[in-house]
């Protein structure tokens, strides 16, 4: 399973840095993707979605302000699912999703890959 984390940081202090880390820990594929130049354990942050890339989660590190410049990409996607960490819930992403076929759940990437749930 390849997951799309959006929102991703080389600071190490940001959930979305340590969410890449953890994914890397339990050998998900990660494509990163952020403002930071950099590389975290191993996966290189670009600085957009890449058209044709397959992906079965997108996992939100952005506050839902920033999330609108990507909703078309990530339609494009087509993930299975879409979870929206603490402080990104976005009831419009939520329902273009819904519309799409998209899954999407409120929820912490980190702690359903530390309790099996991912």
């Amino acid at each position: 399973m390849k997951t799309l984390v959006l929102g991703a940081s080389t600071d190490t202090s940001r959930y979305a840095n340590r969410a890449i880390k953890l994914l890397r820990v339990h050998n998900h594929e990660v494509v990163a993707v952020g403002l930071d130049e950099g590389n975290v354990a191993g996966v290189d942050i670009i600085h957009d979605i890449p058209a044709n890339e397959s992906v079965d989660t997108v996992t939100l590190y952005l506050n839902p302000k920033r999330q609108a410049a990507y909703y078309d990409k990530i339609m494009k996607l087509k993930p299975r699912r879409i979870i929206f960490n603490p402080g990104t819930e976005n009831s419009e992403l939520e329902k273009l999703a819904a519309q799409n076929g998209i899954q999407t759940e409120e929820a912490c990437t980190l702690v359903l890959l530390n309790t099996g749930q991912y």
